[in-house]
């Protein structure tokens, strides 16, 4: 088999620190991997500056599997453009449309009324006030609660004011990884928008939006088996 190098992309602030319980899991397998840290907080920096970051931590490996969390879909996916990646995994992904900010990415796929219904389904009211604890804190592990309240680092509005630059996606085989308790994107959206815009039925594992923390064995054994997949057809 191939030895694979996982580079990890995160979400919104950029932080590499939210796949740290990922990475151990796949050095303690034998992989070769990296967390990526984004410019989040850097007003300047865009997309642009993003796709770069991911390409210089890469530098020169090949038999990339590359992971984008959320937010870092948009970034992960434009990489491939730039580095020769065997895989693609989006993991509870904002996944763009050729053209698309992530600015609008918002509106244009309805997240906020399937979080609204999600809500509602679950016991929360419609308008019920956006809070770190509730959409992205909820099943994290007590210990961890501390160390991911100290990394909210907020996001620029620079990166959401990028357009996705690609005409159309990019040709790596992708997957696509959602989590059935997440209460930002919930899984019958998340659902409907890989079915959409890649033709792909994501497959599911327990747990809410963090999941690289409050599950990081189970979010590895689906990488590990994306890349069997992939290196067994050759």
């Amino acid at each position: 088999m191939t030895e694979p190098t996982y580079v990890l992309v995160p979400g919104a602030g950029g932080e590499a620190w939210y796949w740290h319980r990922v990475v151990d899991e796949l050095r303690a397998r034998g992989r070769e991997v990296i967390a990526v840290d984004l410019p989040g907080d850097d007003g300047s920096a865009g997309l642009p500056e993003y796709t770069e970051a991911v390409a210089q931590a890469a530098g020169d490996r090949t038999g990339l599997v590359l992971v984008g969390f959320s937010l870092g879909a948009f970034t992960a996916s434009l990489a491939c453009a730039r580095l020769p990646a065997s895989l693609l995994v989006l993991f509870n992904p904002m996944i763009p449309a050729p053209g698309e900010t992530a600015g609008a990415w918002w509106e244009n796929t309805g997240q906020g009324a399937a979080m609204r219904a999600n809500d509602v389904r679950e016991g929360r009211p419609a308008d019920a006030p956006f809070d770190l604890e509730t959409y992205f804190l909820h099943d994290l592990p007590e210990d961890l609660l501390a160390g991911a309240r100290a990394h909210d680092r907020p996001e620029s509005d620079a990166v959401f004011a990028t357009p996705w630059n690609l005409p159309a996606w990019p040709e790596v085989p992708t997957r696509v990884l959602i989590t059935r308790d997440d209460r930002l994107f919930p899984a019958d959206f998340q659902r409907r928008i890989a079915r959409e815009r890649l033709g792909i039925t994501p497959q599911e594992i327990p747990g809410g939006h963090l999941a690289p923390l409050s599950r990081p064995a189970a979010v590895t054994d689906r990488l590990e088996a994306y890349w069997a997949e992939v290196d067994s057809a050759g």
